[in-house]
C-alpha cells in the first residue's frame, strides 16, 4: 500500500465525525450514524485506490452505503481490503456519552478477515504480553502472565471488559483474583486498542463482542505490536452456516492475530467524535471553527500519528447539520 493512503484515510474518518458530532445528545442513534455513514462514502469517492468493503452496514439488501462488497475509491490505485465503522458508538453519541469515533482499518486484498456480524469472543494485550496469552487459558492464569510480564502487582492489573449481563461471571472472577475491572458501556474497538496505548492504564481486554469490530481493532494492534486472539460466536445455524462459508469449518477455532489480519501491513486510522481513552471528541470552538483529534497507524512501519486538525464548517456545507435542525 502506498503510505500516502494512511493521510487520505484520516480525512475520511475526519468527516464522518464531523457530521455525527453535530447529532451529540440529541437521543437521535439512528440520525448520527446516518450522517457519518453519509459522509465517509463521500470522501472515499475522492481517495486514490481500489477498495472493496468486507467489514461494513450490511449487506446490499440491508444498507444504502459501505454494504460489504461495495467498490470504494477513484478506481485507480492500490487494491485494498476496507473494514469500516462510521460510527462506532451510535448510543453513546445519542446520549452525549465518552468513547465514540469513526474507524477505518484498511489492509492489500484479501489480507482482513471477512467477519460477519455476529458475536466473537475476544482478548487483547500489550506488546509485553504478546504471544504468551491464550484464549482459551482461565482468566486467572492470564492475569497472573500480564502482571507478570508488566511489572504490576495483581492488584495494579487493570482488565477492560464491556458491561453486560454475559460477563458478570468473568468480571467476579477477575475481582477475586484481586485485579481491577473498569467497565465501558459501548465502543469495544477503542476498549481492546486501549490495552496497547500505555498511557490508558489498561494492561488486558476480555469479553465477547461484535466480530465486525473486533478486526477493526486487529489492525491497530498489529500496527502497534500487541497481541489478540478470537473465536466467532454464531448464536444459530444460519449464523454457524456463515462461519462455514467462510472457511472455518471448526467452530471452535481460535483465531489468531495473523489469521483476522494477514500479512505485515494494516492502516488503522479513527478520529474521535467524543471523548475517550483513546482520543479527544470533535471540538466547537465557535463560529464556524471546529477541531478534531484523529489517530493513524501503519503496522508495516510501526509509525504512529496523532493528528490534530481545525476545520470551518462553512466551506464543508455537506458535513454541516441541516438548518431545521
Amino acid at each position: 500500500m502506498d503510505r500516502e493512503l494512511a493521510l487520505e484515510i484520516v480525512r475520511v474518518t475526519e468527516a464522518a465525525a464531523l457530521a455525527s458530532s453535530q447529532w451529540m445528545g440529541r437521543g437521535l442513534k439512528n440520525e448520527a450514524d446516518d450522517a457519518a455513514t453519509t459522509a465517509m462514502r463521500s470522501m472515499f469517492d475522492s481517495v486514490n485506490m481500489q477498495g472493496t468493503v468486507v467489514i461494513g452496514e450490511g449487506e446490499l439488501d440491508e444498507a444504502p452505503m459501505l454494504y460489504i462488497g461495495e467498490e470504494l475509491g477513484t478506481g485507480s490505485g492500490p487494491e485494498v481490503d476496507i473494514a469500516v465503522d462510521p460510527l462506532e458508538g451510535t448510543n453513546i453519541v445519542a446520549k452525549g456519552h465518552h468513547n465514540a469515533m469513526a474507524v477505518i482499518a484498511v489492509g492489500d486484498k484479501g489480507t482482513l478477515l471477512h467477519a460477519p456480524d455476529m458475536y466473537m469472543e475476544k482478548i487483547a494485550v500489550g506488546p509485553e504480553a504478546a504471544g504468551l496469552v491464550r484464549l482459551t487459558d482461565p482468566i486467572e492464569k492470564t492475569i497472573d502472565i500480564v502482571a507478570k510480564m508488566t511489572n504490576k502487582r495483581v492488584r495494579d492489573v487493570t482488565v477492560i471488559i464491556q458491561e453486560r449481563k454475559r460477563h458478570e461471571e468473568l468480571v467476579e472472577r477477575i475481582r477475586k483474583k484481586g485485579a481491577r475491572v473498569k467497565l465501558f458501556g459501548d465502543g469495544d474497538v477503542g476498549a481492546s486498542i486501549a490495552t496497547v496505548m500505555p498511557r490508558t492504564g489498561i494492561d488486558l481486554f476480555v469479553g465477547t463482542g461484535g466480530a465486525p469490530e473486533g478486526v477493526i481493532s486487529a489492525a491497530a494492534i498489529k500496527a502497534l505490536g500487541g497481541d489478540m486472539q478470537a473465536r466467532l460466536v454464531p448464536m444459530n445455524d444460519e449464523e454457524a452456516d456463515r462461519c462455514r462459508k467462510m472457511g472455518i469449518t471448526d467452530l471452535s477455532e481460535v483465531l489468531q492475530l495473523d489469521d483476522l489480519v494477514k500479512g505485515d501491513d494494516a492502516i488503522f486510522a479513527a478520529t474521535g467524535v467524543s471523548s475517550g481513552e483513546l482520543l479527544e471528541g470533535v471540538r466547537f470552538l465557535g463560529g464556524d471553527l471546529v477541531e478534531t483529534d484523529s489517530i493513524v497507524m501503519r503496522a508495516k512501519t510501526g509509525t504512529i500519528r496523532y493528528i490534530k486538525t481545525h476545520h470551518r464548517l462553512e466551506r464543508k456545507p455537506h458535513l454541516a447539520m441541516p438548518e431545521d435542525q
